[in-house]
């Protein structure tokens, strides 16, 4: 007879492995499910192409229109009507085409259809005439773009009108050869800033002013290039995601860009940015000629490409605070040494006591030549030194020469004294994260006391360099890079007295404490006339005339001392492809067109 009791523990048992097997299923299962989650999102996460990049200066606002230092951020995030290709050329951006009067007053932009922002709302010649009508024009508001459009003696803007949702009007005082190339400046969202622009602060500013900074949630930040902003991340990093409403497509009808990311390292030195390229950390560096030679051997193990634009528009100089104001009843400039940088022969001097071939040749290993203009060579406005153009070869016994003539004197030291028996010292600045103004500061340092002239050389952090030059004024002499551009009416804002970039004598600009007490020398008003009799020609050989004179005073009286115009010169990785490098415009200037031959 069967064990009922026994038997009973058996259907027990059974039941309770049973039960556990189940248990121990549904664990098995879960645990699947998990791993089979987690590789995917790892597989997900490693298809996010992405390039790494550096950025030489931290942000001190995301708002598009009072960005000064840190406009590498605008590479990826705005565009204007139209832009600019690494050939310099102007090709349609926003705006799909463009007609002038016969009168060359008016222009109507006619916009592509179907724009977006990146919150998906729809950009229209609304956005356009707001950016225009309410912050590049307003006088509240110190934004660089207005010194574009103050057009003709009178200094007045254009008029902008909007004719309906695609189409712009722009209608001039008289007619400005350069007005197409301007409008690539960057469109704002009205939805976004209209508030802000009629609202003040406590200090009866807009509130625009203070839009828009670097502690804005970047999701709030809306742009309408082919990037957004996806995070920020102070003195380390910004991360741009793909922005999915970037109006571009390529011939087959796919989104552009092609990269999702770009991540940009803020790294301010140029030997950590090296390194960081060596190791595999960035994806692109500038090559200084301190680099050259040793990335240039290592290309190839490297996997990277060394590309030359050709001579860089830009150069290096030496400028001198000219400016003879006072701020709250203090001098921006000791009047003793004012003095002696507005006299134009001590400007001349200095201009031959600096051995600019051996800058060249010592510091950029012969990878440039030497610049004479603030017109970049590549430029059909250039005077070359054949036709008259003025030129400061390294002569100490002329440069002794026009001292004494100036008055000034040497005592048995050897050390150059003013008519009044002060010793001729002052401040020579830079900025500190460069190292090769670092290293031609220490050159210009010895062949100045060659003339018995004392310089204090004094390297400084990009911070305070940027706030002296464009804030507080309160400089003696600085070594700096310079744009020098193709196009003159581009860096007219250096030229014109009253303009926000005039650095050799500036002006106080909206917001900042008022200057008492500045001057205008004859010859600088000269040349700000120039640039706005130039702007206003249309006739092509006129106007390269006018170009020409304005290179012949500022060779004379040296606002700006040209010292050396290095080669464009860029290492990218080589699985970037589609790189246009351009000595015009930069690297990433066609961001959207990039691919990668692998995301690993």
């Amino acid at each position: 007879m069967l064990d009922y009791k026994l038997l009973k523990n058996n259907k027990k048992y059974t039941l309770i492995r049973h039960r556990w097997l189940v248990i121990l299923l549904a664990l098995i299962t879960a645990i699947a499910i998990i791993i089979y989650n987690q590789i995917n999102l790892q597989i997900k996460a490693a298809v996010i192409s992405q390039v790494i990049v550096s950025f030489p200066i931290e942000p001190t606002t995301f708002n598009p229109a009072l960005i000064v230092e840190s406009a590498y951020t605008l590479t990826y995030t705005y565009e204007g009507l139209v832009k600019e290709n690494g050939r310099g050329e102007i090709e349609p951006s926003l705006a799909e085409s463009w007609q002038t009067s016969p009168n060359k007053k008016q222009i109507i932009y006619t916009l592509k259809k179907g724009l977006k922002w990146s919150d998906g709302k729809p950009l229209t010649a609304e956005d356009v005439v707001f950016t225009y009508n309410e912050i590049y024009t307003n006088p509240a508001i110190p934004t660089y773009a207005k010194d574009f459009f103050i057009i003709g003696k009178n200094r007045t803007f254009p008029t902008v009108r909007k004719l309906d949702n695609l189409r712009v009007e722009f209608t001039l005082p008289e007619p400005f050869a350069p007005f197409i190339r301007a409008t690539k400046l960057e469109i704002l969202p009205a939805h976004i800033f209209r508030e802000t622009v009629k609202k003040k602060d406590q200090e009866g500013r807009p509130k625009f002013m203070s839009t828009w900074g670097i502690d804005t949630p970047p999701e709030n930040i809306i742009v309408n290039g082919p990037y957004t902003i996806e995070s920020y991340t102070p003195s380390q990093r910004i991360i741009f995601r793909k922005n999915p409403y970037y109006w571009r497509k390529d011939a087959q009808g796919n989104s552009q860009p092609y990269i999702d990311r770009v991540i940009g390292e803020i790294i301010p030195n140029q030997d950590t940015s090296l390194i960081q390229f060596r190791s595999g950390g960035l994806d692109y560096i500038n090559v200084n000629t301190n680099y050259f030679s040793l990335l240039k051997h290592e290309e190839a193990k490297g996997k990277f490409t060394i590309y030359n634009g050709g001579l860089f528009i830009g150069s290096t100089a030496i400028t001198f605070n000219l400016n003879k104001g006072s701020r709250n009843g203090q001098p921006l400039v000791d009047p003793i040494k004012a003095r002696w940088f507005n006299t134009v022969e001590f400007r001349q001097a200095i201009a031959y006591g600096i051995n600019r071939q051996q800058i060249l040749n010592n510091i950029y290993k012969g990878l440039g030549q030497l610049q004479n203009s603030p017109i970049a060579v590549q430029s059909k406005y250039y005077l070359p030194v054949q036709a008259g153009l003025k030129v400061y070869e390294y002569n100490l016994q002329k440069a002794k020469e026009l001292l004494l003539k100036a008055g000034f004197k040497y005592n048995n030291q050897g050390q150059l004294l003013d008519e009044q028996g002060n010793i001729v010292r002052f401040t020579l600045m830079t900025n500190a994260s460069n190292n090769i103004l670092q290293a031609m500061g220490v050159l210009i340092k010895q062949n100045l006391s060659d003339l018995g002239i004392t310089v204090d050389f004094n390297p400084v952090a990009t911070s305070i360099f940027i706030n002296k030059l464009t804030q507080t004024f309160d400089w003696e002499c600085q070594v700096l890079e310079v744009a020098v551009g193709q196009e003159p009416n581009d860096w007219a804002n250096v030229w014109l007295p009253e303009t926000g970039w005039h650095f050799f004598n500036q002006k106080s600009q909206a917001g900042q404490t008022p200057i008492t007490g500045r001057q205008v020398a004859d010859w600088e008003q000269k040349i700000g006339d120039l640039y706005i009799q130039a702007a206003s020609e249309v006739d092509e050989a006129k106007r390269k005339a006018i170009y020409a004179e304005t290179q012949r005073i500022t060779q004379e009286y040296l606002p700006f001392i040209y010292l050396v115009n290095p080669l464009s010169m860029v290492a990218v990785r080589n699985r970037i492809q589609g790189i246009e490098h351009s000595a015009l415009i930069g690297t990433f200037w066609n961001s959207y067109d990039l691919k990668l031959t692998d995301i690993n």
